[in-house]
């Protein structure tokens, strides 16, 4: 297929929602290393008996920008668009427009998400996608992460 093709093709995709992911697991270990990484040592997130006595969450949980990380990983293989990428020679992440963190993630929580197309632009030599990620925790009322990811696929 070519981009011209390819383009059409994710065009259709629009509006569309993929099946849930499967479940990862967000360890404390993985927010350990990620305080380490981003310097963002607060309390909520690494001191587990602090958290066990003074959080209103009961225990550590995740850094936002850490759940919303993890929603690559999460909605990789789900999102319907990434099987055009074959014909591409690469993609890249290219931003978020917009991202929420409706409810926490706890440490040691299950979350999946899923992905819709929500829009799709040509450019000379890609195509930029933007799609709607949920992510839900395991038992959670509501997502614990929205974002509008923008990716461009490059011929």
């Amino acid at each position: 297929m070519n981009k011209g093709e390819v383009t059409q093709a994710i065009k259709g995709l629009i509006g569309k929602v993929s099946p849930a992911s499967e479940w990862v697991t967000i360890t404390q270990k993985q927010i350990n290393d990620f305080a380490d990484t981003t310097g963002d040592h607060q309390w909520i997130h690494v001191d587990i008996e602090r958290c066990k006595k003074e959080s209103p969450f009961g225990g550590p949980i995740a850094h936002g920008y850490l759940t919303m990380s993890i929603a690559g990983q999460v909605v990789k293989d789900v999102a319907l668009e990434r099987k055009f990428r074959q014909y591409a020679k690469m993609g890249v992440n290219y931003g978020v427009n917009k991202v929420r963190f409706p409810a926490p993630v706890k440490a040691g929580a299950r979350v999946r998400g899923t992905a819709k197309v929500i829009e799709v632009t040509e450019g000379d030599n890609y195509i930029q996608v933007v799609r709607e990620v949920t992510l839900e925790s395991e038992g959670g009322k509501r997502p614990c992460c929205v974002a509008e990811q923008v990716s461009r696929i490059y011929f």
